[in-house]
């Protein structure tokens, strides 16, 4: 095959014949014809060469350019860089008192631990000392350290203090006087010496006074009052988790209203009473409510399951419970409210008459006899 049939880079391949005739007209061309082809071949070649090396120039020449364009990239990456750098504002000075965080262990907290220490190696370190020292401690450093990191926290629980200052006595003793307020003839409260000058009087503590409201004797008796509703649903056999939220939510409710009500009523016969000793005497009906259950439980867990003698026996209770309550609290608001009220205003006897009143109806609304037995 002849160096003819080879195509050169960039050249297009002149057509050939494929006669012999052809062939043979390049071949008898002679010595001029032999060095027309070596030239040819020389320039063929010649051509190659220079090809390639400008292709390598070419291939230089990028790589070239490459250089500077990547070192033109990296300097305009960095400039915006120092540019917001420098644009940017300086830090602020650090204060020179930085905040502080809070200490709880004041020196009152301290004193009372030196104390409690003392006092426990007074007593030889016995274990009936040591617990006891402990829970005194807990309860100083919680009213000196604790609750002062809630703002409000504090005077809160000192206002609710007085309403939970009760021991063993007086809860029998407060029991018997709403279970049997017809058995007692004092009502009035106990006064002591004020040591708040904005107080015009101030009152003796329930420990101390079995007339003294208090928020404990409500609270466990609502307490109790759900748990006993919670087992008449069970015992038929309809208990459900939701009768729990359910029930509180209705007693809780219903008291809620029923102390607003009573506290207009107050305020439009321009005195005043506290509305937390609203909600503990209003409170006192969840006692009568648990004794009510707690007996018409017990007379149908006893009887056939045939028989209604639990309801029966729940509505017995009630009446006696329901008439204590109403008593219990007409006996109260008549010593509490001041006998000398606004002139325009509704008449004191008829409003405490309705209090009193107010206590059988809602006793009669928030019970739950409807599974009775």
């Amino acid at each position: 095959m002849s160096f003819y049939s080879q195509q050169v880079p960039g050249q297009q391949q002149p057509p050939t014949s494929s006669t012999a005739g052809g062939n043979d007209f390049f071949y008898n061309q002679g010595s001029h014809g032999q060095q027309q082809t070596d030239s040819s071949y020389q320039g063929y070649t010649g051509n190659n060469d220079a090809g390639h090396s400008q292709q390598q120039q070419q291939q230089q020449q990028p790589s070239q350019q490459q250089q500077p364009m990547a070192a033109n990239s990296q300097q305009w990456h960095q400039q915006p860089r120092q540019s917001v750098l420098s644009s940017a504002p300086a830090p602020a000075a650090a204060s020179s008192q930085p905040p502080q965080p809070m200490n709880l262990w004041t020196p009152g907290v301290q004193q009372k631990a030196a104390a409690t220490f003392m006092q426990v190696a007074g007593n030889g370190f016995s274990g009936q000392s040591i617990a006891g020292a402990a829970e005194q401690f807990g309860k100083d450093f919680f009213d000196e350290g604790t609750a002062k990191m809630i703002p409000g926290f504090e005077a809160a629980m000192k206002r609710l203090r007085v309403y939970f200052g009760v021991d063993n006595h007086y809860v029998k003793k407060k029991m018997q006087r709403v279970l049997f307020p017809f058995l007692f003839k004092q009502w009035k409260r106990l006064e002591t010496e004020s040591t708040n000058p904005n107080l015009a009087v101030e009152y003796a503590l329930p420990y101390s006074d079995e007339n003294a409201p208090d928020l404990y004797i409500p609270s466990m008796a609502l307490i109790t009052y759900v748990l006993l509703c919670a087992l008449c649903y069970g015992t038929a056999g309809q208990f459900n988790p939701e009768v729990l939220p359910d029930v509180t939510t209705k007693c809780f409710v219903t008291q809620l209203i029923e102390v607003m009500i009573m506290k207009g009523c107050i305020y439009s016969m321009q005195t005043s009473m506290d509305f937390l000793d609203l909600f503990s005497y209003t409170g006192y009906k969840y006692l009568g409510l648990s004794v009510n259950m707690l007996v018409g439980l017990a007379i149908g867990y006893l009887s056939s399951s045939e028989s209604s003698n639990g309801h029966k026996a729940y509505y017995i209770t009630f009446l006696w419970t329901a008439s204590a309550i109403s008593y219990f609290v007409l006996k109260t608001m008549a010593n509490n409210i001041p006998r000398v009220t606004a002139k325009t205003g509704p008449k004191r006897e008829f409003m405490v008459l309705g209090f009193a009143a107010s206590q059988f109806a809602t006793c009669w609304f928030v019970s739950q006899t409807k599974f009775l037995n």
